[in-house]
């Protein structure tokens, strides 16, 4: 799912930032040319107001001189620390580990459950967390731990211990947190910084609080829409990384609204994961360069 290649090639992807400055590409293409990779995807963004330059590139591993130990040693020497990168190096052949947190509205996660089972995703997902018991027969059916957490003011940091550990212990990349109605605490978040993604009920910011449906309906609204963006210590406020709209008439009623709703926020939160573990995103600051 990492790579745009073939799924009987090996293939290497980088991420980097770092100022700008002539000769970037130049010599990256030609550092994977010296050790025989064939790039099979490169792109490239300058943002001109911060004088950053972006870039992903995807090559060949086939015929490829260095291992992957000696790869990530000579990059970093010959080329990230003399042009000052931020980088990440990941392999096609690497099957991401995601867990998933829910509440109580479950179409999210059967979503992505569906997707993993239907092999359109090449991941693995071996835990769930959840704070209803709701959920524990979604996760029973696909075959993942079920974990039961009761969360509250008095418990909250041992709670959240414990899903530390059990994520640590299963190598747990990425946490999707599928209509996860409790808020994360900053030692929470920031065990796995850009490594959080959420979906929110709207295009934000809008409606807050309880019924945000409730709401757009009584304001009459003629679109609604929802965000999928990563989380940070600020509740929302983290780097966005998709969103999309549905349109709203008159004729609408609550219920239609929240199975619109419900609808597009599946097909957002999929895209953002698809995105993070295809290896297309950047986050700069607080906003996201996402290669597409």
């Amino acid at each position: 799912m990492a790579s745009i290649a073939s799924p009987h090639m090996r293939a290497a992807i980088i991420l980097m930032s770092c100022p700008d400055q002539t000769g970037i590409i130049t010599a990256i293409t030609e550092f994977v040319y010296r050790h025989q990779g064939n790039i099979i995807d490169l792109d490239e963004h300058v943002d001109f107001e911060n004088h950053t330059f972006f870039m992903r590139i995807e090559f060949d591993l086939q015929n490829f001189t260095l291992n992957d130990d000696e790869l990530r040693a000579y990059f970093q020497r010959y080329l990230a620390t003399p042009y000052q990168m931020n980088w990440s190096l990941y392999f096609s052949d690497a099957k991401p580990i995601i867990a998933l947190f829910v509440s109580q509205h479950l179409h999210c996660l059967y979503d992505i459950l569906a997707r993993c089972e239907s092999k359109e995703w090449d991941v693995k997902v071996p835990v769930i967390f959840g704070n209803h018991e709701v959920a524990r027969p979604v996760a029973e059916r696909f075959g993942a731990e079920f974990h039961l957490l009761h969360i509250t003011k008095e418990n909250k940091r041992e709670q959240e211990q414990k899903q530390i550990e059990i994520l640590r212990q299963h190598n747990v990349e990425l946490v999707v947190l599928t209509r996860y109605m409790q808020t994360l605490s900053d030692e929470f978040v920031n065990e796995f910084p850009t490594r959080i993604i959420n979906i929110h009920h709207s295009l934000l910011p809008a409606f807050v609080g309880a019924k945000p449906y409730h709401q757009a309906h009584a304001r009459g609204v003629k679109i609604i829409g929802a965000t999928s963006h990563y989380v940070t210590a600020e509740l929302d406020a983290g780097p966005i990384i998709e969103q999309d709209i549905v349109r709203i008439t008159h004729k609408d009623s609550i219920q239609d609204m929240i199975r619109k709703g419900r609808d597009i926020e599946k097909v957002i939160l999929a895209r953002a994961v698809r995105l993070h573990m295809q290896r297309k995103i950047l986050v700069h600051h607080n906003k996201t360069v996402v290669f597409v």
